[in-house]
């Protein structure tokens, strides 16, 4: 009887599951907030309460986020104000702008997670970012009143919308990839230095740390 197949799923099993990625998702806003990870679903989450996901190496272009203002029936079905990601609870893609975006990639070039808070598709609520391990110390911030100093042309209800979601021109999406800042993308840049204003915001705005570090995402920190 060989073993060999099943001892090297047991290897690759464990070995996965030791360097995944947990993400403990809490909410300090005084107000309910709905969840939303791309991969993870989504989970109501009120005053003081937290929602883990974990998410596994080679996990790619993922987000976390919160949904404002649902209303959900029995069956997960309803609507969101900002963050709805086509109208259910339990998310099964990404949400729509503006939501203010916790961003990932775990275990990439050299062993590496890349992190990073953006405002690209708008803010919605205040965020923080940041290892709950000791072997990475990075911190990020977005908690400007971005809402309440929103320019007229990117206001919506309950949020302050991105330029390029709002206007999808050349200018703002970069679809080209080549792009520069605007006044748009400065006020958010402004608020917000640690996160994505724009498209090719990479330098002050992406960050690592050390695959096998664990995360937290506090709404309202």
């Amino acid at each position: 009887m060989n073993t060999l197949p099943t001892l090297s799923f047991l290897f690759l099993t464990l070995f996965g599951l030791a360097h995944a990625a947990t993400f403990d998702i809490r909410n300090n806003c005084p107000y309910t907030i709905w969840a939303a990870a791309s991969p993870g679903g989504g989970r109501r989450l009120n005053n003081g309460e937290t929602w883990q996901i974990s998410a596994a190496p080679g996990t790619t272009q993922a987000r976390i986020w919160a949904r404002t203002n649902c209303q959900f029936d029995a069956a997960g079905n309803g609507k969101c104000e900002t963050g709805d990601c086509g109208g259910v609870l339990e998310c099964r893609g990404y949400g729509q702008a503006p939501n203010t975006l916790a961003e990932y990639a775990i275990g990439q070039f050299a062993n590496q997670d890349f992190i990073d808070i953006s405002n690209i598709d708008g803010f919605n609520v205040p965020m923080e970012f940041s290892s709950n391990s000791p072997g990475c110390s990075r911190v990020i911030k977005c908690t400007a009143d971005i809402v309440g100093q929103c320019p007229n042309q990117l206001k919506v209800p309950g949020g302050c919308n991105g330029p390029c979601p709002m206007f999808k021109t050349e200018e703002y999406c970069c679809n080209s990839g080549n792009c520069g800042p605007t006044p748009l993308s400065m006020f958010f840049k402004e608020r917000c230095p640690d996160a994505y204003s724009y498209p090719k915001d990479d330098q002050t705005s992406l960050f690592t740390c050390p695959t096998g570090t664990n995360y937290k995402v506090i709404f309202c920190p």
